[in-house]
């Protein structure tokens, strides 16, 4: 049986964030029961369409999926088994947002099934999480850290952020040090991007530019500064025992996150719920991102065809787009999503994967990214080197053909 990873998005939130671009927002009890019922139906409707495929991940995200009641999320994962072919030792990941969850409902999570939990803090500073336009508090962090050790979860996530408005690499420390006291399996540090559409965009939109041209800014940290908090965690995390696997993610042995590394290795992935994307196959499908046409849609869930130029390609009626990725941009992505990954690229697999050498793509890349001292060939692979993963976009994007 080939192999599926399981996407279901919940795009409910209390309250919006005011960085965040993601497909999210607040909503009523009805509208919720409403979107639950829609999922059920989507999930059931394909069930039927993937009986070749086993499933090895599970990822619940958002929005915030913490924000349903309980028994709907236990409702979600009793139709995933009962509609697809779930292996025994799936990794199966819930978001959650310290301050809404209870004890009750990770209790309920673990006889559901769902095995990790990520939680998302982004800041151990009360001022910045008040900033950014968090709902919690670092102790509700804490306290909803606790309760997912009490009740068995002993794969667990943390999420946080660098790179805001004020911070300096010593008060980014205080936040990496309360992070490493709690000894958590995983921990992903991203760095704050100012995305169009948000309210930070309005805030600092010149600044961001600023910041990457080089020069000073008013309010976020200089690209030095930047620097300083990147190497700061890859530092205390590799003292601490965590293994830096990807550009962004640092786990203790045998915690990767295996559905984001299913990502990265371009795994056929479902995605389940408003706006989800999938890739099945070398077509990617993108779902309507309109809450009530979607709950209606599910209703009449139908086949059909999508028609591109030259192509038509079976869709359904939730979609809002389907593409059939071309060879070319299979192996860009082969390369740039495989490099984000420490251990890098197999030179077997591309041979394997596209019938040619290497070389034969990006053999002038290739040796001006080794004479750049960016990228290094040994045992049959090819990876960032140090430098390399300073200035990992620079690097990436010298692959697109």
């Amino acid at each position: 049986m080939r192999n599926l990873e399981l996407y279901v998005h919940i795009p409910f939130c209390i309250k919006k964030c005011l960085y965040c671009d993601f497909l999210s927002f607040p909503a009523d009890e009805d509208t919720q029961n409403a979107y639950v019922e829609a999922l059920l139906s989507e999930i059931a409707y394909y069930g039927t369409k993937c009986r070749d495929y086993c499933v090895s991940t599970v990822y619940i995200g958002g929005g915030t999926p913490s924000w349903l009641r309980e028994t709907q999320t236990e409702r979600i994962m009793e139709a995933l088994r009962r509609s697809f072919s779930i292996v025994r030792d799936a990794e199966v990941t819930i978001e959650c947002n310290p301050g809404t969850v209870t004890d009750r409902m990770f209790f309920v999570y673990r006889r559901a099934g769902i095995n990790r939990v990520s939680i998302g803090l982004q800041s151990a500073d009360d001022a910045q999480l008040k900033m950014l336009g968090r709902i919690h508090t670092f102790d509700q962090f804490l306290k909803t850290f606790d309760l997912a050790r009490r009740n068995g979860f002993d794969n667990i996530n943390v999420d946080i952020m660098n790179s805001l408005p004020g911070q300096t690499a010593e008060s980014f420390y205080q936040t990496l040090q309360q992070v490493l006291r709690l000894k958590p399996e995983h921990i992903s540090a991203y760095s704050l991007i100012i995305e169009k559409g948000t309210p930070f965009y309005e805030l600092y939109k010149f600044d961001a530019v600023k910041q990457q041209a080089g020069l000073q800014p008013v309010e976020l940290p200089t690209e030095n500064e930047v620097y300083r908090m990147t190497k700061l965690t890859e530092q205390l995390l590799a003292e601490a025992g965590y293994m830096h696997y990807e550009i962004s993610n640092f786990a203790k042995p045998g915690f990767a996150c295996m559905h984001n590394v299913g990502y990265w290795r371009r795994e056929n992935y479902l995605g389940f719920g408003l706006g989800a994307a999938s890739l099945m196959e070398n077509i990617r499908y993108t779902n309507i991102r309109e809450l009530y046409p979607y709950i209606e849609q599910t209703k009449h869930l139908r086949e059909g065809l999508w028609q591109n130029e030259n192509e038509e390609l079976p869709a359904t009626n939730l979609h809002a787009s389907a593409e059939r990725i071309t060879r070319k941009a299979q192996i860009e992505e082969f390369m740039f999503l495989g490099l984000r990954m420490m251990e890098g690229i197999s030179r077997a697999d591309f041979e394997k994967a596209f019938g040619v050498s290497i070389e034969a793509v990006y053999a002038e890349v290739l040796a001006k990214l080794q004479g750049e001292n960016l990228l290094v060939k040994r045992a049959g692979r090819i990876f960032l080197t140090e430098r390399g993963q300073d200035v990992s976009n620079y690097v990436l994007a010298q692959f697109l053909l």
